[in-house]
């Protein structure tokens, strides 16, 4: 009776919870829409239309309909609602980002119909205005969510690897999460259940972390976790990432999950070299004068080579030369030895920083991409001696040449740059797993977000524990 009880409540307290982010989240929109609503009716209509007789109310509500709807759906999509679970700094410029979105959209609509560019003073004012809106409200938003909502209390069930990594991520995110309690799994399985009940009746914790456990330990619990309605995260092994992407077959009296040999169709294929062609034909066209500049830049700084060339693998391991703008000195590797770019490298040239930065010495891989090398959407290519390495310690690294290489991908989008390999590569089967060509088209979206995003560009820190060290403690856990 007590479980049904605790379950009640907590099935309470999330639909209140989901029902006052929403309502926060709508009230932002909604001032933002009212925003442009005014600036519609009182300015923008009348360089539009000449003659307002042929533009009826149901004209005006079209128009304002069509802005709310393109900025809901931008909004959806860059985080501009996850109030309460990104960080306050990321809904605001996720927020702010999708808004400047929407309004060169409907700029291009309202210049389009007014037959000439429409003028900017006024739309530039009411841009203005809303992103004064999004910075105060969401700011006094969260405010009001954080005191409504405190963090989520968790409890860590981990095995014998350090659980400083796993705290470190939950830290990261003190707004959300903190861990009241931790335990080992190695006191046996009855006495975790003991711990685990006892903290979630007390109210010690509402939640479990199930860490870096093997799939034997971490099966019972979860199942004792189900029965309980205890809310669990999970940290996916690679076979969890790949059975996330099964498709799932009804042929007998019981569930069959099927994992193909190779995700993409061959309709998939043609269509994703198809938007790729087109896609990097049109940057080229547009960029170009960005390119000739920096080529310019590069050359008179040291006069070195403008371009960079480096072998990196792609689909089944296949090499080939990637090119990119030079951001390093040219002596950057003159002892050979192939190394990831540190937080303030000092390789890094001065034209360098500022490229890397805004993403432009990656340009000229629109030429990879165009050579079929490379694809817009895909797992970033890794030079081999760095591929075999990896490999040595985490052979599942091969998985993520199953797909061509791409220009941006799942682990750019939602990882960072200093993100381990390992956490890397769990990104990126999960696209790969779960890939279609709306999947290609939201990540070259979100793309645009991340490059100016500085999570995105960060080097690797020297002290951070990287991918050999952190797999050569992580293997006799996998499985």
């Amino acid at each position: 009776m007590k479980t049904s009880t605790n379950e009640e409540k907590v099935r309470k307290l999330e639909s209140f919870k989901r029902l006052i982010n929403l309502s926060l989240t709508a009230i932002c929109l909604g001032l933002e829409i009212g925003v442009f609503a005014y600036h519609w009716l009182f300015h923008f209509r009348y360089s539009v239309v000449e003659e307002l007789k042929y533009y009826w109310f149901k004209g005006h509500l079209l128009e304002i309909a069509i802005y709310s709807f393109v900025l809901l759906m931008l909004s959806v999509m860059y985080g501009g609602m996850r109030l309460g679970y990104l960080k306050n700094t990321e809904v605001i410029f996720s927020q702010i980002f999708a808004t400047l979105i929407a309004n060169i959209f409907i700029y291009g609509e309202l210049s389009m119909m007014a037959f000439q560019l429409f003028v900017p003073d006024v739309f530039l004012m009411m841009t203005a205005e809303q992103l004064s809106i999004i910075i105060v409200y969401i700011n006094v938003a969260n405010r009001i969510y954080r005191s409504i909502f405190p963090p989520r209390k968790l409890l860590l069930v981990h095995g014998d690897r350090p659980v400083e990594n796993i705290c470190g991520k939950f830290e990261s995110r003190k707004d959300k999460y903190v861990i009241t309690k931790m335990v080992s799994v190695k006191t046996g399985f009855e006495e975790v259940c003991d711990e685990i009940l006892k903290s979630y009746e007390t109210g010690e914790s509402n939640a479990v972390v199930l860490g870096d456990i093997s799939v034997e330990e971490r099966t019972p619990l979860l199942k004792f976790c189900y029965k309980h309605s205890i809310r669990v995260y999970l940290l996916p092994k690679i076979s969890d990432v790949i059975l996330m992407g099964a498709e799932e077959l009804h042929v007998f009296d019981t569930p069959l999950l099927l994992t193909r040999e190779y995700r993409l169709t061959v309709e998939q294929r043609f269509i994703k070299r198809l938007i790729d062609t087109v896609c990097a034909l049109v940057l080229l066209v547009v960029t170009s004068p960005f390119m000739l500049i920096t080529a310019i830049a590069i050359k008179l700084y040291d006069g070195g080579p403008v371009l960079y060339k480096q072998v990196r693998c792609t689909q089944n391991q296949r090499e080939f030369y990637i090119m990119k703008f030079r951001s390093m000195r040219v002596d950057a590797e003159k002892d050979g030895v192939a190394r990831l770019a540190s937080k303030n490298d000092s390789r890094i040239t001065p034209i360098g920083k500022v490229i890397r930065k805004c993403r432009i010495d990656e340009l000229p891989q629109l030429i990879n991409i165009l050579k079929g090398d490379m694809s817009f959407i895909g797992p970033r290519p890794e030079r081999p001696e760095i591929i075999e390495k990896y490999m040595e310690l985490m052979p599942e690294f091969a998985y993520r040449m199953k797909v061509k290489a791409g220009l941006a991908g799942f682990a750019q989008v939602y990882g960072k740059y200093n993100t381990s390999p390992y956490d890397k590569l769990k990104l990126d089967l999960t696209y790969i797993e779960n890939y279609s060509i709306l999947l290609d088209v939201k990540l070259m979206l979100l793309t645009l977000k991340i490059v100016f995003w500085p999570d995105s560009t960060e080097g690797v820190e020297e002290e951070q524990i990287t991918a050999l060290r952190e797999e050569k403690q992580r293997r006799g856990q996998e499985e």
